[in-house]
Order: structure tokens, then C-alpha cells, then sequence
């Protein structure tokens, strides 16, 4: 029992080893840099669908005039986007360009639902004959909207841009150096046989 925790330090058991860590890290999105774009897209469906209650209460409160489809076609596509772009990298082949154009044409009609949304709650909140009252599930929702706009937006600048910093990631040196093999030259094979 008395040796486990020294095998442990010696070992270097953990996720996070430093430096090492780092280089696994940059050397796995040199391989995959669609990765990148990849995981902002995830994050943005996660803003949206953890906070669906929201806007499903604002739909609910304001009952305008297709809400409730702007908020399927957002939910949707949301999901149909990541399927679409995770086909658009097939491993060790070249893009698939039709299923990108697809989710980028998804990721308009996203941001066109969203906006669309966004408009009715406004129109909704500003208007002259018996405004609706702000709750916070109405601000919360509003908010939620402007935030999944903008990820989506960074992802797709990502995806665009990804060629360019492909080459940057191909420019980091990520090999490993092992003492003793700058003096391969100077050992000499001998036949002593």
C-alpha cells in the first residue's frame, strides 16, 4: 500500500499533464481542424435547447403570428446542421461540398427564424394597443436568441476560414524530441562477431 502513491507520481496519471497534454491537443486538431467550428455549433444547440422552456413560456405569452414554427424550424435545423457538417469532413477524403452548402443554407434559416422571433417579441413588448408586460422568461428568451446568432455567426466565419487556419496549426512544431538522437552519427557499428 505504501508504494501506490509514489507509482502514481511517477506515473503522471491525470487528464491534464502540462505541456504533454498541450501537444496531444493541438496535434489532434492539426489532424481534425473541423473540430473547432464543430464544437462552437454544439454549444450553440445547447444554448438554444437548454433554454427552450423560456421560449416556449414567451410563445405561449404572446401567441404570435408563427412563433411556434419559427422555434420547430430553429430547433430542428439546429440539429440537422451538426449531422450535415459532421458529413461534410468524412475522414481521409476530400469535403463534401454538398452537405456543407446545406448547412450553411440551414444556418440562414436559422438566423432568419431567430430574427423573425426576435421581432415579434418586440413588436409584441413596443406596441401601442395592450402591450404585453416583460417577464423574465420573455428577456431571458430574447436574450437567448441574440447569443445563439452570434455562435452560430462565429461557427460559420470558422468553417469559412478553416483552410487558412489549418495551414497556421500545420506550422506549430508539435514533435517529440528524444535525448540522444542528435548523436546518431557518432555510433559505430563494430564486427566483433
Amino acid at each position: 500500500m505504501g508504494k501506490t502513491p509514489e507509482k502514481n507520481k511517477k506515473s503522471g496519471n491525470g487528464i491534464f499533464k502540462g505541456p504533454e497534454f498541450i501537444r496531444k491537443f493541438i496535434v489532434s486538431l492539426k489532424r481534425r481542424p473541423q473540430n473547432v467550428p464543430l464544437l462552437i455549433y454544439i454549444i450553440a444547440f445547447c444554448i438554444y435547447s437548454l433554454n427552450l422552456t423560456n421560449i416556449s413560456h414567451t410563445t405561449a405569452r404572446i401567441l404570435g403570428k408563427n412563433m411556434g414554427l419559427y422555434g420547430f424550424i430553429t430547433m430542428l435545423f439546429s440539429i440537422l446542421l451538426i449531422v450535415c457538417f459532421m458529413n461534410s469532413f468524412p475522414r481521409r477524403k476530400k469535403p463534401n461540398y454538398p452537405m456543407l452548402i446545406l448547412m450553411f443554407a440551414m444556418v440562414g434559416a436559422v438566423v432568419f427564424c431567430d430574427i423573425k422571433y426576435q421581432n415579434i417579441v418586440f413588436t409584441a413588448l413596443n406596441r401601442s394597443e395592450n402591450p404585453v408586460k416583460i417577464e423574465v422568461y420573455i428577456a431571458k428568451a430574447y436574450n437567448v436568441l441574440n447569443t445563439h446568432e452570434i455562435f452560430l455567426i462565429v461557427a460559420s466565419v470558422l468553417t469559412v476560414l478553416m483552410p487558412l487556419y489549418k495551414r497556421l496549426l500545420g506550422k506549430i512544431p508539435t514533435g517529440v524530441v528524444i535525448e540522444g538522437n542528435d548523436q546518431m552519427g557518432e555510433i559505430e557499428l563494430s564486427d566483433d562477431q
